[in-house]
């Protein structure tokens, strides 16, 4: 079993305590919070071990999952990937993309492994659509999400839209050739809603939209591609896959059939792939383990987690324009 250290006991970061605490794959050794009075309450109430220096933590683990504020991911990362240990952090995986490219270089020097918390990418609606993927050639994206105080001191790309550029990332295996964007502020200082359309250099287009000032919550995808189109709902954890194919000569009297201007008929049939539950950030956490014992590339490494906030810093960086 790995030795866990986790820094951060937040709200995100009880529950990572808590999970790492129950999986077979990890021994979690204990935390390290800087704010004393919260790690005092967190060891208090669930008897993790509260360590009262990060140095001290590094030294007892294999393994530190990072759990705090995006501003202070960096110097930590640094300083864990410096002491030779593995390093597990929530995304967006800096605050910049230098920052970032700094780590996998760092990373790579010291011959340790990086995974970024894109937990997204766990869902098991979206794992049961991956097989249905078939070069999309049109991505519709809304994360939609009720007012929530935490993640306001970030640009709703960098707390919410992010979720959709990695999976969009990892679906479209072609660069980002062009991006138009827009974001209004209306309750914090940064935008609190946003609409991108990014074209890649295949011709694909993403459409991505994220709100955190919406009346309902909402986290749903679209996938369009030739003959067939993938719908996600990575809120209520469902998948639809609608197809078509030539239609038969003789079409049964429930069968669904198109026929276009030119006189091609399509049947329409539809498939509702088998959802596994799952637990996604257990998941993510260990398929980590997996990579460090196993010497294999994590599910998202550092690379992708930079090349999805690259993308979102070029989405900030359009509102300007």
């Amino acid at each position: 079993m790995l030795k866990v250290g986790v820094l951060g006991s937040g709200h995100l970061g009880k529950i990572h305590l808590r999970l790492l605490k129950a999986s077979k794959k990890y021994k979690l050794v204990g935390f390290f919070d800087p704010d004393k009075e919260t790690a005092e309450n967190v060891s208090k109430e669930f008897g993790y071990k509260n360590f009262k220096s990060f140095n001290n933590l590094i030294h007892e683990v294999d393994v530190i999952d990072i759990v705090t504020p995006t501003l202070a991911h960096f110097d930590v990362a640094k300083q864990c990937i410096e002491a030779g240990k593995h390093i597990f952090i929530e995304k967006p995986i800096t605050n910049t993309v230098a920052e970032a490219e700094q780590l996998i270089d760092l990373a790579k020097k010291h011959q340790v492994k990086g995974q970024v918390g894109h937990v997204e990418r766990f869902n098991p609606a979206f794992r049961a659509a991956l097989p249905s993927f078939n070069n999309p050639m049109f991505i519709e994206t809304h994360r939609l999400a009720e007012f929530n105080p935490r993640g306001t001191d970030v640009p709703v790309v960098l707390d919410l839209m992010i979720h959709d550029i990695d999976a969009i990332l990892s679906v479209v295996k072609s660069p980002v050739k062009h991006i138009n964007a827009s974001g209004v502020s209306v309750i914090s200082d940064t935008p609190d809603i946003a609409n991108a359309r990014i074209q890649f250099e295949n011709g694909c287009v993403a459409n991505l939209t994220a709100s955190r000032i919406s009346l309902k919550n909402m986290r749903k995808s679209r996938f369009f591609q030739k003959d067939a189109y993938v719908s996600v709902d990575f809120l209520e954890k469902k998948t639809e896959v609608v197809r078509m194919k030539d239609a038969p000569k003789q079409p049964g009297d429930f069968d669904m059939i198109l026929q276009n201007a030119e006189g091609v008929k399509k049947q329409i049939y539809f498939e509702n792939p088998e959802i596994d539950e799952n637990n996604a950030i257990l998941d993510e956490l260990e398929t980590f383990a997996d990579a460090i014992n196993n010497n294999t590339t994590p599910i998202v490494s550092l690379e992708q987690g930079t090349e999805a906030l690259r993308v979102a810093k070029q989405i900030i960086n359009a509102f300007d324009n």
